[in-house]
């Protein structure tokens, strides 16, 4: 079996990131540590598992945000829409869109932190 643990994201600044992972998404910082050269490995990425984000430092000021070309690239996946929405418009987090229904589920399109949209969905119960 293949799974994927981590994926490359692209930041200017690994604090400001994490603050917006952990705070506004409310995800978990699983790993941050300098190694003896002093390169700084941060990963963060939801509280139960699954794949998580390393943080990246990049001088392409011109990749960070557009890392997907401008369409959604990452897929946040919730059990409750209503309160994973309202969490993170309190934390501040810019929703482009009232929350749809869609056949594949509730969704909203949001930013993170440097304009690059993410969908929120909550899948339809399977009756």
């Amino acid at each position: 079996m293949l799974r994927l643990s981590d994926a490359t994201y692209l930041v200017r600044d690994q604090d400001e990131a994490i603050t917006f992972f952990v705070d506004a998404l409310g995800f978990a910082l699983r790993e941050d540590e300098t190694n003896a050269s002093g390169r700084r490995r941060v990963v963060v990425g939801p509280a139960d598992g699954g794949t998580g984000l390393v943080l990246a430092l990049t001088d392409a000021a011109d990749a960070v945000g557009n890392q997907a070309g401008g369409s959604v690239a990452f897929f946040l996946k919730t059990d409750d829409f209503a309160t994973q929405h309202a969490r993170m418009v309190a934390a501040g987090v810019r929703f482009r869109e009232e929350p749809r229904h869609e056949v594949y589920g509730t969704v909203a399109v949001f930013e993170d932190l440097y304009g690059m949209p993410w969908d929120l969905i909550q899948p339809p119960a399977q009756g």
